[in-house]
């Protein structure tokens, strides 16, 4: 059984959190107001940033922000449990 690199795992748990996420989103918005709306928008967030780095002639400003919603977690359990019949 051939190793899987990391770059490998971390790319296609970040599509599944990704796919999740946007199918969270989208039942969210098609979904009526209620219970089951308020859980498919529920999320948690985390950022970093903004940083800025001043060289003379050019200024950089970066940040990070991640927002995953409940369906974006069960897009990562999907994502790994395919990962493992992946070769």
């Amino acid at each position: 059984m051939k190793k899987k690199s990391l770059g490998f795992i971390l790319i296609v748990l970040f599509i599944g959190a990704l796919i999740g996420s946007a199918l969270g989103e989208i039942i969210a918005y098609v979904l009526p107001n209620g219970v089951v709306k308020q859980f498919f928008i529920k999320s948690a967030s985390a950022s970093l940033g903004p940083g800025t780095l001043n060289i003379i002639i050019l200024t950089f400003t970066l940040g990070f922000s991640i927002k995953v919603n409940v369906m974006g977690i069960i897009g990562i359990l999907i994502a790994a449990y395919v990962l493992r019949w992946v070769e």
